[in-house]
């Protein structure tokens, strides 16, 4: 019985053995004399236990970034990972066109083809290498801005560090800690831009191999992207520059007034008040037992779940030295247990971020038992309404962290969820400025993302800021190089997740069992679908973002 994180094993997979046994799997869905039902199953059950691995493999090399097992571990699953790819898709094909397709559809539902069909397309062996490469880029990139060290105020940072100064209530130590910040950028172009191009060119030339014109198709089918495609993410890219980019001008003409200056720069976009921002009135343990209290009053499947990862040892929130940047959610589907992984700095991002993670957690356990594991975790743009939507459900309880300060908090973390949508959708359309000009020097695509801010953030004014005054500020994003096309989804779901507050505003108890309900379906449907479910319209319907800012400035007074 596992009862920690410490418990938790895997073990490299075997490549001959583990051929073997998917032939086996492959000749039994070849004949129309086989239970397909019990074939899918032992396939399943091999799935997740090989996740397992990759998923703890990744895990503790974020953990430490340094750490010479962990490195070695990771580029054996690096080399590996292609060829359990190769493996995955020849049983997908099979599934797809052999004779037992129609009781199988019935069996697990049509999404679970529709997904298949995506990553069929999005894979041939001729570009096993490549994917190698690809993970070896991304890690570097990973490995080299893990390594930042970054000294200011007499202590030295990393990344995740040295940002806790950017809601400082001092405008001059915030712009002082992003010269330092973007300095580092500035000295390390060179080595950012060879991983950069080298990744650009190398998912170009995958896409030809597999038959796309560019990068942008096969991008999509990665993310299987089953239900939508690039005009209606063009057309919701408008709809954000239509309703969303005007309010959000407002709301830094207002922060200007609010903060006393001529004009709002770079530095001062992340600070509401003279006074600063709310901050977390305690450390890390003393928030893990308010977060004990909020999620027992939430639900108590919340509270039961919260209190399983904290026993279980399943969270690492506390920043250090050599840990990999940013926050995730991760998942051990042999043992059907999540694990969320953060870098707690001080700041009311600390709450954001666990509470963001926290939904995704919730949401892989509470449909840990579908049939399948494609079914587990949604796309990404679904994943990530349970995250957003649960940073919005919390809300009543943010006292517990910041006192009489937790309305404020609320009242800040709704302007910042707007001034999300223009970033969001702009890192999208960069990505596609890329993908489809791949030969595109370094400057050039500094150019284009001048260009996109310019069109979605039309206040951002970098000063004398090194690199981000080139237009550098995209290399900080590890979405660009590591997952190239994840990033809408994240503004998508936003859009569905303020509709859970509004929501709530009105019937807290019953959009929290809609919220509920929505975790447990986990990915048995498409992005719409799963939308609609809740009673949530598609970001994609004209006048949805129009709502959303209406509700905001009412909201807002």
């Amino acid at each position: 019985m596992v009862k920690t994180y410490a418990d938790i094993s895997a073990t490299q997979p075997e490549l001959d053995e583990l051929s073997k046994q998917y032939s086996v799997i492959r000749d039994h869905l070849s004949d129309p004399r086989e239970d397909p039902i019990k074939t899918v199953e032992q396939w399943d059950t091999l799935r997740r236990k090989i996740s397992t691995w990759q998923n703890l493999v990744e895990l503790k090399f974020n953990q430490d970034t340094t750490n010479p097992k962990f490195i070695a571990d990771r580029e054996a699953c690096d080399e590996l990972s292609p060829q359990l790819t190769e493996l995955d898709v020849s049983i997908k094909r099979i599934l797809l066109d052999g004779p037992h397709r129609q009781r199988l559809q019935k069996e697990f539902g049509e999404q679970a083809f529709a997904l298949w069909k995506s990553e069929t397309l999005a894979f041939d062996p001729e570009i096993k290498l490549d994917l190698v490469e690809e993970s070896r880029l991304a890690a570097e990139y990973n490995s080299l801005l893990s390594s930042a060290k970054l000294e200011f105020d007499g202590q030295v940072f990393n990344h995740e560090g040295i940002d806790q100064f950017k809601f400082d209530a001092d405008r001059t130590r915030r712009y002082d800690s992003m010269q330092v910040k973007w300095k580092w950028f500035e000295e390390n172009r060179e080595r950012l831009d060879d991983i950069f191009a080298k990744l650009v060119l190398l998912r170009d030339s995958m896409a030809k191999t597999l038959g796309f014109d560019n990068y942008v198709g096969m991008g999509y089918q990665r993310m299987c992207r089953v239900d939508y495609n690039r005009e209606d993410v063009a057309f919701y890219r408008n709809q954000v520059a239509q309703h969303v980019v005007p309010f959000c001008s407002s709301l830094m003409s207002d922060r200007a007034t609010t903060l006393g200056i001529d004009k709002v720069m770079m530095w001062d976009e992340s600070v509401h008040s003279t006074a600063g921002n709310p901050k977390p009135l305690g450390d890390h343990d003393w928030m893990i037992d308010r977060a004990k209290e909020m999620f027992d009053e939430m639900s108590p499947a919340l509270g039961r779940f919260f209190r399983l990862m904290v026993q279980g040892e399943l969270i690492d929130l506390k920043n250090r030295d050599t840990k990999g940047g940013g926050g995730f959610c991760t998942d051990f589907p042999e043992y059907g247990l999540p694990f969320i992984f953060a870098n707690f700095n001080g700041s009311a991002d600390d709450v954001r971020v666990f509470t963001h993670e926290m939904g995704h957690a919730f949401q892989g356990f509470c449909s840990r038992n579908q049939k399948i594991y494609d079914y587990v975790w949604p796309t990404y743009e679904s994943c990530e309404i349970h995250s957003m939507g649960l940073e919005f459900m919390s809300f009543p309880h943010m006292k517990k962290f910041f006192g009489q300060a937790g309305d404020q908090f609320c009242h800040e973390h709704v302007i910042d969820s707007f001034m999300f949508f223009p970033y969001g959708v702009a890192v999208d359309h960069f990505q596609h400025l890329v993908y489809e000009n791949p030969r595109a020097t370094g400057d050039d695509r500094m150019d284009m993302w001048k260009e996109v801010e310019a069109l979605y953030l039309p206040w951002r004014d970098c000063g004398d800021l090194p690199h981000v005054s080139m237009g550098g500020r995209w290399q900080l994003q590890r979405h660009i190089y590591m997952y190239p096309f994840y990033y809408i989804d994240y503004t998508l779901a936003l859009a569905c997740a303020l509709q859970f507050w509004m929501k709530s505003q009105e019937d807290f108890s019953g959009t929290l069992v809609d919220y509920e309900k929505l975790c447990v379906r986990g990915g048995e449907a498409p992005f719409r679908g799963l939308a609609e479910s809740a009673g949530l319209e598609s970001p994609f319907s004209e006048g949805v973002l129009q709502k959303c800012v209406s509700f905001a400035k009412d909201y807002l007074g």
